[in-house]
């Protein structure tokens, strides 16, 4: 077992999270934040335990059964923390825990209670409180535990004359600070993305006719676990021949063909911090004319939705710009009919092209943030991160599309840093150019 630990650069980060957490929320106000809850796979076996986002982001603390208090100039600390005491008995079977020494000594708790002291401290804390921050959702026991405590406030405060008569959500709050990626957030996201680039080019340089996509997929969370990461930050697609026109494709069971085109959409988590990359390439052999033509279509829309990144541009310049591309292609290749604006104000292409070019990246695979604000569509700021993904998909049972262009998917996906003069393209040493691709598929 080891000791609960974190740096002393680690703990200023996350106080200075904290920091401006309280500032958001406000005097008069307390947010009760919970852990994530332990989640079954079926009777006694539990699935790996991962810590809500929200709870992470603001503590650094990987424990279950774990509650955040955040109380702005309360007299015994703005900060609290209710954790599981330490057990020797249990810890030989799970792990070592902090226990409430270690709240306060390692993860800078003003104040740390067992958890089990949760309903006979919390009160303390409501008396001098206008307001409730608390995010209802995922973790029930807890919810019905503070919608408790407000009807014991009601009860009580026509008696005391205080207490809480508003419940708010705090992750409108949480969620803007994690839109904006600070310089140890960078960080963590370079190394997933430096991670899920070797197991990329792995891929490229393994695949072969006749194996499997499950092969595949091994080969790409085994250079995830063996660089360092925790593991997949997301179902990995491997998606051969035909089942690359399936989006979220995941069962991986079928026999790839020499030639064909695989479809990889797959990034590995480091340090609670994800990244989602997205790859197409002919397997162990180079592009034919029609898989060219497609892909080099792909890539020219990825490359100006990229080049329209920068700040006060709103989110939707790189999806517009893609979609432009790709019709203007699609009536070139004959796919579709009409002019390019026709095309899109009817939104036929949507039956090659159905989802959006780009969603926010970080902690989350399709992170946390507005993409309105005020009723209009948000403009890009520096620290941002999003991805730019379009691509191509003609099912194999189009009867109308080329014959030769039937059960082709493909989808070309990057990380992108919105930056102060522009943009950065964070996952830019994984080949994408047909040449480079080439040199690896066809060795």
């Amino acid at each position: 077992m080891t000791e609960p630990h974190i740096t002393s650069e680690r703990s200023a980060i996350f106080r200075e999270r904290r920091n401006r957490f309280i500032q958001a929320i406000g005097a008069g106000a307390i947010a009760i934040i919970p852990s994530a809850p332990v989640a079954v796979r079926s009777r006694d076996v539990e699935f790996p335990y991962h810590q809500d986002h929200d709870f992470y982001y603001l503590s650094g603390f990987d424990e279950p059964d774990a509650v955040l208090l955040f109380a702005p100039g309360h007299p015994d600390g703005e900060y609290a923390m209710f954790v599981r005491p330490r057990d020797r008995e249990r810890e030989i079977w799970t792990g070592r825990r902090a226990g409430v020494e270690g709240a306060v000594d390692v993860f800078g708790a003003d104040r740390a209670f067992r958890v089990d002291e949760l309903d006979e401290v919390i009160p303390r804390y409501l008396r001098d409180a206008q307001r409730i921050y608390y995010p209802l959702g995922a973790n029930e026991r807890m919810n019905a535990k503070v919608i408790e405590l407000m009807r014991a406030c009601e009860t009580t405060r026509e008696r005391l004359g205080s207490g809480p008569t508003a419940l708010l959500d705090p992750r409108e709050i949480i969620h803007e600070h994690r839109l904006f990626k600070q310089p140890d957030e960078l960080a963590a996201m370079r190394r997933a993305i430096a991670i899920s680039a070797d197991a990329h080019r792995r891929a490229m340089t393994t695949a072969r006719g006749g194996a499997g996509e499950w092969e595949v997929q091994a080969e790409l969370e085994y250079v995830f676990r063996l660089r360092g990461a925790s593991g997949s930050a997301y179902p990995s697609i491997v998606a051969s021949g035909p089942n690359a026109t399936i989006l979220h494709y995941i069962h991986n069971d079928r026999r790839m063909e020499r030639g064909e085109l695989l479809l990889i959409d797959a990034g590995c988590e480091y340090d609670f911090y994800a990244s989602d990359i997205t790859r197409t390439f002919p397997v162990a052999a180079r592009f034919n004319a029609t898989q060219r033509a497609l892909y080099e279509l792909v890539l020219e829309a990825q490359l100006k939705a990229i080049k329209s990144i920068k700040p006060g541009v709103t989110f939707d310049v790189p999806h517009e710009t893609a979609v432009r591309v790709l019709v203007d292609g699609m009536r070139h290749l004959k796919l579709l009919d009409g002019s390019t604006d026709e095309l899109i104000g009817s939104a036929a292409y949507r039956r090659f092209y159905m989802h959006r070019t780009s969603h926010w990246l970080g902690m989350d695979v399709h992170d946390v943030g507005l993409y309105r604000v005020g009723g209009e569509t948000r403009k890009l700021e520096p620290g941002m991160v999003l991805t730019v993904e379009p691509g191509i998909y003609i099912c194999a049972d189009d009867a109308e599309a080329p014959a030769e262009m039937r059960g082709i998917g493909i989808r070309i996906e990057d990380d992108v840093l919105v930056t102060a003069d522009g943009y950065e393209v964070m996952s830019a040493e994984i080949p994408k150019r047909v040449e480079d691709v080439e040199a690896l598929t066809s060795g």
